[in-house]
């Protein structure tokens, strides 16, 4: 038997091992099983390039759970270990086998199915167990089997013991404070999650599972009746689909690992993209493109990160750029720095670069759709489009990659480029300064009567929303040199594309000067400002406006979060037409209880139009109107 202190430069790391190593500590089990999976890649390695000559044997890893002797063992059948590379691996804590190893056999093949280079990842085990036993038999000829063991402090022991198989177990005692790792629910969840792709297969317990009686026992109906046997669980998919080359590849296929992926989700993809990259740096993955819900929050989180399919996070903001957070699926890449923990990335020249790329791939993808297919394009886009827009927004590469394919609709439903679209309405929605305007709506039904006004005049009406867009229309108009969008109810036709022709008023100023403070007797000054306006005829007798600074002010407000409605309180315009024959009747009244009585009807009725007639003015008004019949 032969007794020491591990060599560390801390004489207390292992309490901070046990405390602070990682930060869940459920971790533990993915870098042990990590690890086992490591000796047998690297026993598959030795086995190929003649170094080991032995028969390799079935390379499976074991998750064994003992719940009435408190232990949980991971076992492999790979390389082993001799005392003396347990004293240097295990003992020594400054080297990592995996690190060493990667440098040893860098550029041969093979070698980079090593996950390694995690160094710590053994003694994470004492954050849930009192003590540690490492059962190792080596694949030399003639090796003999060791046993170490350590209860958390420094010192160990190595013992000679009796190990009819190669490779290693790694025994857990768990401790008090951490018995829910005796729990096989529990163990399975952990598995799941972080050893679902792992490319050595990986055994946990049995799971039930019916096939037809080998006895050929038939039921009432004649067929071969099921039975439930017991089987072996295989917890992973050893050869999950981002492995695989593209052209190995069916639709079908991409669309069952997305299943496979989120089996909880029932709507389908809209398209994916498939990355395998391996110079200048490594990465594979295939990014899916979901149906984007109005809330976009709700979609983060379900990218996965792999490091040679052994899961490392789903928070991937510093791999891949936040617009392209909405996306689903996976990406792997052993080139990706990650600290002992794994779960917080470096910022550094590789994951620039491969974010970067995932950029350019998603607008090369997005832009080929549109030229081969522009009408299926134009059928997907109400998904794509938050987040073509969030891209637009947040990254200034896929900005200028986008605008070849980033789309706009109007009302009657007709798409166009921007660029198709500036064409198309360049002759009539230019006003007299030679800016050209753009309309739109954010709701074609609530904002009807402005839209139709629009159309009958021969303008084109954008139908633009969902949260980005405030965001988006001051975009495109920092981006779009002349380039100025209205709503189409922040103001009269006349103001919002302002010609160098003006219509003449009917009404005098003194007129105005007398009708302007009854109007004003009807509203809220604090919310509403009384303007005439020398309009059509045909136009409504008044209407209600939202100047378009105040109201992108105050949306941007909602989604952001920000500070405006302070500094912008919610303020409209009554705009009072100076050429309708109701308003100029109103002055031929007689009795100033009849003018008043009108006044109210017709601003009621520009209130109820924009849906802000509500409560008890708006039972006034029902009265009123039916006495009025």
């Amino acid at each position: 038997m032969k007794t020491g202190q591990i060599n560390v430069q801390t004489e207390n790391i292992f309490p901070i091992i046990k405390k602070f190593l990682y930060s869940d500590h459920e971790i533990f089990l993915r870098e042990l099983v990590s690890n086992a999976v490591d000796a047998s890649q690297k026993l598959k390695f030795f086995s190929s390039n003649g170094e080991f000559k032995g028969e390799l044997g079935d390379l499976k890893v074991e998750v064994l759970l003992n719940k009435e002797e408190g232990t949980l063992t991971i076992r492999d059948h790979g390389i082993g270990m001799t005392e003396e590379e347990i004293d240097k691996y295990i003992n020594q804590i400054a080297f990592s086998g995996a690190e060493e190893f990667v440098k040893q056999y860098e550029g041969k093949e093979g070698a980079e199915q090593i996950i390694g280079h995690f160094g710590l990842g053994f003694y994470s085990a004492f954050m849930v167990a009192e003590k540690v036993q490492i059962k190792s038999r080596s694949r030399h000829d003639g090796a003999v089997a060791v046993q170490w063991e350590s209860n958390g402090s420094p010192e160990y022991s190595i013992v000679e013991i009796e190990k009819d198989t190669r490779g290693t177990d790694i025994v857990l005692f768990i401790n008090e404070e951490s018995k829910e790792f005796l729990d096989k629910p529990r163990v399975q969840g952990i598995l799941d999650k972080y050893c679902k792709f792992l490319p050595v297969p990986v055994f946990f317990g049995d799971k039930t599972e019916y096939q037809d009686d080998p006895n050929g026992e038939q039921d009432e109906n004649g067929k071969t009746k099921r039975v439930a046997v017991e089987v072996p669980n295989q917890v992973n998919n050893v050869a999950p689909a981002w492995t695989k080359a593209p052209v190995d590849l069916k639709p079908e296929d991409y669309t069952s690992f997305y299943r496979e992926l989120y089996p909880t989700t029932m709507e389908e993809p809209l398209f994916h993209i498939h990355l395998n990259v391996d110079y200048p740096f490594n990465l594979t993955g295939i990014l899916y493109f979901p149906k984007i819900a109005e809330n976009v929050e709700v979609q983060r989180n379900k990218i996965n990160l792999y490091s040679n399919q052994v899961f490392i996070t789903d928070s991937v903001e510093e791999i891949v750029p936040e617009f392209l957070t909405l996306l689903h699926g996976v990406i792997d890449s052993p080139d990706i720095p990650l600290n002992v923990s794994r779960s917080y990335l470096q910022s550094d020249g590789n994951v620039k670069k491969i974010s970067t790329h995932i950029t350019k791939k998603v607008a090369d993808k997005l832009a080929a759709m549109f030229k081969n297919d522009r009408k299926d394009f134009e059928s997907k886009w109400e998904d794509l489009k938050i987040f073509v827009q969030y891209g637009t927004l947040s990254d200034d590469k896929f900005a200028e990659k986008s605008e070849k394919f980033t789309l706009v609709k109007n009302t009657k439903g007709e798409f166009a480029t921007i660029e198709e679209y500036k064409s198309k309405i360049e002759v009539l929605q230019k006003d007299k300064d030679e800016k050209l305007v753009i309309l739109y709506t954010n709701n074609p039904e609530e904002q009807f009567g402005f839209v139709k006004k629009a159309n009958d005049r021969g303008y084109d009406v954008l139908h633009l929303d969902g949260p980005l867009a405030p965001h988006w229309i001051a975009k495109m108009e920092q981006s779009n040199e002349n380039v100025q969008f209205a709503r189409v109810d922040a103001d009269t036709l006349d103001k919002l594309i302002q010609k160098d022709e003006e219509i003449p008023s009917k009404l005098t100023q003194e007129d105005e000067d007398k009708l302007k403070p009854m109007f004003e007797n009807v509203v809220n000054k604090e919310k509403f400002t009384v303007q005439f306006e020398s309009m059509n005829a045909d136009d409504a007798p008044v209407i209600i406006t939202q100047p378009e600074f105040i109201r992108r002010m105050m949306e941007q407000q909602r989604m952001g979060g920000g500070g405006y409605m302070a500094a912008f309180p919610e303020m409209h315009n009554l705009v009072v037409n100076s050429n309708h024959d109701k308003v100029n009747a109103i002055l031929n009244t007689k009795t100033k209880k009849s003018q008043e009585r009108k006044i109210k009807q017709l601003t009621d009725i520009a209130l109820l139009s924009q849906g802000m007639l509500k409560g008890e003015e708006l039972n006034k008004f029902i009265e009123r109107s039916i006495e009025l019949i």
